[in-house]
């Protein structure tokens, strides 16, 4: 059921963290991957090990706000490996934080761009190419932030991340007769290189928010992007799927 065999995906955000996991699982389970981020340098490293592991694997580097990126990512996959079946837009950044006071407009449009105007630009493409497959499954990374907890400082991020969820829902309504499923994956605190929690003490106090007492570890949060990208999810379009170790439920 989790198998991806004669797939194409592209992963965005992929050279670290919950992306560079998510491509090598996605890869493991039979797909061909192209993936994306701004590091040359750990994408080429990313292709050599999925390739050494048996994989296939392209890789294009650029900026996920580039509509220009967008369109050329999903010709890579139709040029390389024939169409796109999976698409999981990943990439986010949790911008500047503050009291919106002290917000410049300028922070609060570049995190709005990165995690949400991002993902309309790689949809805008991305579902074309899924339609002409017959169908797939496009993916984006929302957070629950904003949907079932209110974090202070955090507000650009929570209304980007936040977005994504009504931009699933909509992408879901319009594509279903299509055979495209559409879904947000809201993960919970998790060990990457962009975790905010930075010191020991910072790293406590968000395990302790979580019912499980621990953070994920990136390839969690993969195996759940796995479960949205293959036939598992069927019948799943349009949800907003918690992976946050309990999170949202826990008051202890």
């Amino acid at each position: 059921m989790f198998e991806l065999t004669n797939k194409v995906a592209i992963v965005t955000g992929a050279s670290s963290g919950i992306g560079r996991a998510t491509a090598k699982l996605f890869a493991e389970n039979g797909a061909s991957v192209v993936v994306a981020a701004r590091r040359h340098g750990e994408l080429d490293a990313l292709v050599a090990e999925i390739v050494e592991d048996g994989g296939k694997a392209r890789a294009l580097a650029g900026d996920v706000r580039d509509e220009t990126h967008a369109r050329k990512l999903v010709e890579l996959a139709v040029d390389a490996f024939g169409g796109l079946d999976i698409a999981f837009n990943n990439v986010g950044s949790v911008g500047k934080m503050g009291p919106i006071s002290d917000l410049p407009a300028e922070d609060w449009h570049a995190t709005l761009d990165t995690n949400l105007t991002a993902a309309f630009l790689g949809a805008k493409y991305q579902i074309p190419a899924l339609i002409a497959r017959g169908g797939g499954s496009l993916i984006f990374t929302s957070t629950f932030v904003g949907y079932t907890a209110g974090m202070p400082g955090m507000a650009a991020y929570a209304a980007s991340k936040a977005g994504l969820i009504g931009l699933t829902q909509v992408l879901a309504a319009e594509h279903g007769p299509q055979g495209v499923r559409v879904n947000a994956l809201l993960p919970g605190g998790t060990d990457t290189p962009s975790a905010t929690f930075k010191t020991p003490e910072s790293r406590e106090f968000v395990e302790g928010l979580h019912a499980l007492k621990r953070v994920a570890q990136p390839e969690e949060i993969a195996r759940s992007a796995l479960y949205l990208a293959s036939d598992a999810s069927s019948f799943t379009t349009g949800a907003a799927l918690l992976a946050d170790g309990g999170l949202s439920i826990n008051r202890t």
